[in-house]
């Protein structure tokens, strides 16, 4: 039988109604399923502001997840996050499995862990879509430590970014999971652990009127770098007892350098103590001289050391010194405890372990520092302070500069009268006729300044190489302050070259001028070439060099003693610090001299000095005297002459000579007891011993790779990089431009080969940099400007890295290794200050 029309209608409109029903009551519990977990939502949200209690929120958590998994949502292959949740909101739960399910604990140790929102947060398992593997892992920054978890986000994009925003929650999983806080740690812990990784600002923030973008910042303000790097724990040896002699002999020598070398009284930082590091004014009268009175001081010269008196009546000694005898007594021992062999043993020992830490800390953290040079404002290594610790003035500039110097002379001054030779005075013009020359036959090559193979041990030709086209009327006229025409030309130059070193703003230079012991009118001649041309700027300081000459001025009968020469140095010191007024140039000069350098040719042999060596007035031979003679009585005299102008609150001069760039390893013994730095230093590399002395010690070295490949050491065997790892106080300086350089930057050119050679990091440049500044003997006002308000503490105290742009990580490890070194070689009982020694 068929069935009617009226049988399939109703059958139609029953199956209609049904699949109908279906529909609306499956909507309308999923609706109510919504609008339930909206609600809960807000509760919860409610019940943490009100602080409900864990109990509460871990039956809320625990019946939605009963209910997730009810519908089936959340797949069977992804490990159930339950028990670890649980624990991170300080719950209970059983720790190793859990419903048969897989405790995050478990996870392989290669793969980091799992970090999960906690309660009150977005879930990772969603209701709607099935999460992909990367959605598991809590998304990191640049500067997160959880560096693998990269790896499972390049697995697939997750599509539940806007589930993660609540960066609280997941600093707080973070911590828990990473072991900085307990499993049930309080909200105040959670905040004050969120607080510690938020960086610092600096207070220049609104560099130039710019607003920081606050989404920017905050990626910026993660946690510091210094809480977060691989700290080297390396627990200090038991000596056995030679090694506890030899740790006493270099505790003796340490010592015997605190006895000599100056230090002023009150340190600098104390006598001006600066709030606000910013730009210090500019000093708009530098040579204004005031008058001031004579003070009552009596000096008097006596075995080559100006002795003070109160006054001509007393004749108690204000400043004793170290006699000559005790020196050479000391120095002596210094030379027998680094001949010593098991001496050399352990500080080959030790020097090695320090290279190797070094190496083991960038394998560790040279990402990190890295990052968080990436995380300081305006800063690079273009724009850290940078000084060029050890440049000779009159090879200041380079080549190509005294080139187009000489033809801007030559064609706008030839009527210039600027020698007098041979009886009669020649102009500008006249002498390049009498050279046969003109200013179109001038090019570099003939102005053949530049050094070249055949100034390799030969310090001899290098020094003819100061003369323009082999000429020393030419030196004369353009390299010299004392001439016919005053010094104007060498003037003019300087000035151009200072006005380079403005337009630059991050380089500094402290030239070296001469002063030859010849006559005690030299002085003044300087400083009034100084005071006329006006020679000052905010980027320049000057050292006075003395050349050690003593055998050609006794030949040529200029002088008939050693002592000639020291008086004529240090007499007039002491007269314009006695009696400003005397002197009122030299007075307003010495306040921008600050070190005072001994020079010549260190490869030359001599005689080691005896303990008891003729006084300067019995030196009458010809031979010139050792340089430990030398060191010694520019030593003695400078210590006296310091403490008189402290006392009357003048500025002091530190010693600073060259030594070990070539000849015997007494020329560093010598400097290793009275010097605050010095210039080269390479010959360290043939001593051990001393080389670990100057590390502990931590005497600056001014190194010029680039001058001593021209003189006495190829590039590639520079100790330079060695000297770095193993944390010695270096800088880079580029020693004579004109000679050595072909840039209009030489010390940016003297970095950037040392970095190209040597592979050295940004970090590495901008500690040398860092370095330099604080070997310098700017004032402490620009110091604290240019590297920080605090650069006289130790370690990450006392850096910036706003201003220097060195991590904290690199800085705390060089403090933190050093103090260890001192604590085994003090036996553990070294006694370390607070503040850099300055």
């Amino acid at each position: 039988m068929e069935p009617n029309i009226y049988q399939l209608a109703l059958a139609a409109l029953f199956g209609a109604s049904f699949v109908a029903v279906s529909g609306f009551f499956m909507h309308f519990k999923a609706l109510n399923l919504v609008l339930e977990r909206g609600r809960e939502k807000k509760d919860t949200n409610n019940n943490t502001e009100g602080g409900d209690s864990p109990q509460h929120q871990s039956q809320s958590l625990s019946r939605r997840r009963s209910q997730v998994r009810r519908k089936g949502l959340s797949p069977a292959s992804l490990p159930d996050a339950t028990p670890f949740t649980a624990a991170t909101d300080g719950g209970g739960g059983d720790a190793g499995r859990t419903n048969g399910h897989v405790c995050v604990d478990e996870i392989p140790p290669g793969l980091p862990r799992l970090h999960t929102p906690s309660e009150g947060r977005s879930s990772v398992h969603g209701t709607n879509s099935i999460r992909k593997t990367g959605s598991f892992v809590r998304p990191i920054s640049p500067k997160s430590p959880v560096a693998s978890a990269s790896a499972f986000e390049s697995m697939g994009e997750s599509d539940d970014d806007d589930n993660l925003t609540d960066t609280a929650g997941l600093d707080a999983s973070y911590l828990q999971t990473n072991g900085d806080l307990p499993a049930d740690a309080t909200e105040e812990q959670i905040s004050m652990a969120a607080s510690s990784m938020i960086r610092s600002h600096s207070v220049s923030g609104d560099l130039h009127g710019v607003q920081p973008d606050p989404i920017a910042a905050d990626i910026l303000r993660k946690e510091p770098e210094q809480e977060t790097f691989v700290r080297l724990n390396v627990p200090l040896e038991v000596p056995t007892s030679d090694e506890v002699e030899a740790y006493k002999c270099l505790q003796e020598c340490l010592e015997l350098r605190k006895r000599y070398v100056f230090q002023e009284t009150v340190a600098p930082w104390e006598k001006e103590v600066i709030s606000d590091p910013s730009t210090p004014k500019p000093n708009l009268e530098p040579f204004a001289h005031y008058p001031q009175g004579k003070s009552d001081h009596h000096f008097e010269m006596l075995d080559g050391v100006v002795h003070v008196f109160p006054n001509k009546d007393v004749k108690e000694e204000l400043f004793p010194v170290a006699d000559a005898t005790a020196f050479f007594t000391d120095l002596h021992h210094v030379l027998k405890v680094i001949a010593a062999g098991n001496m050399r043993t352990l500080c080959h020992r030790r020097l090695v372990l320090l290279e190797q830490k070094f190496n083991l800390h960038l394998m560790l953290n040279a990402d990190k520092e890295f990052l968080a040079q990436k995380s300081a404002p305006h800063r690079d290594f273009y724009n850290v302070r940078k000084v060029d610790t050890h440049v000779h003035h009159s090879a200041c500039m380079n080549q190509k500069h005294l080139l187009r110097f000489i033809k801007s002379k030559l064609r706008k001054e030839p009527d210039e009268v600027v020698i007098f030779r041979d009886g009669t005075y020649l102009t500008l013009k006249e002498v390049f006729e009498s050279l046969d020359l003109t200013g179109y036959d001038l090019n570099v090559d003939l102005l053949d300044v530049h050094a070249d193979k055949s100034t390799f041990h030969r310090f001899d030709k290098f020094n003819l190489k100061y003369n323009p086209c082999g000429q020393s009327r030419l030196r004369e006229i353009f390299l010299k302050q004392d001439n016919l025409i005053q010094g104007r030309f060498l003037g003019e130059i300087t000035k151009q070259v200072f006005s380079d070193l403005e337009a630059s703003k991050y380089q500094m230079a402290e030239y070296r001028i001469s002063i030859y012991g010849r006559k005690m009118s030299e002085w003044d001649q300087l400083a009034s070439w100084i005071v006329n041309n006006d020679l000052y700027s905010e980027n320049v300081v000057w050292l006075i060099q003395l050349p050690r000459l003593y055998n050609i001025y006794k030949d040529m009968g200029i002088v008939t003693s050693f002592q000639n020469i020291l008086d004529n140095i240090f007499i007039p010191l002491f007269e314009a610090t006695v009696d400003p007024d005397s002197h009122p140039q030299l007075h307003v000069f010495l306040k921008q001299v600050v070190g005072f350098d001994l020079v010549d040719d260190e490869s030359k042999p001599e005689r080691r000095p005896t303990k008891h060596m003729p006084t300067p007035a019995q030196w009458t031979n010809a031979f010139n005297p050792a340089f430990s003679y030398y060191v010694y009585y520019c030593y003695a005299n400078l210590y006296v002459l310091n403490k008189l102008r402290e006392s009357k609150g003048m500025t002091t001069i530190t010693l600073r000579p060259h030594s070990g760039e070539a000849g015997d390893i007494d020329h560093l013994a010598a400097t290793f007891l009275t010097c605050h730095s010095i210039a080269h230093g390479i010959n360290l590399r043939k001593s051990p011993v001393l080389q670990y002395l100057y590390y502990l010690a931590q005497i600056g070295l001014a190194m010029s790779p680039l001058s001593n490949n021209s003189l006495f050491l190829d590039y590639h065997r520079n100790p330079f990089p060695v000297f770095f790892l193993r944390g010695l106080n270096v800088s880079l300086s580029t020693d004579d431009p004109l000679q050595i350089h072909l840039t209009k930057e030489p010390l940016v050119e003297e970095y950037s080969i040392a970095a190209s050679v040597w592979k050295l990091s940004s970090c590495d440049l901008c500690e040398i940099a860092r370095n330099s500044v604080y070997q310098s003997g700017f004032s402490h006002a620009l110091k604290s400007h240019w590297i920080g308000k605090d650069y006289y503490k130790r370690g990450p105290d006392g850096n910036d890295i706003h201003k220097t742009n060195v991590p904290h990580i690199r800085v705390e490890f060089r403090d933190t290794i050093w103090k260890e070194e001192m604590q085994q070689v003090y036996l553990g009982k070294a006694v370390i200050s607070d503040e850099v020694v300055p």
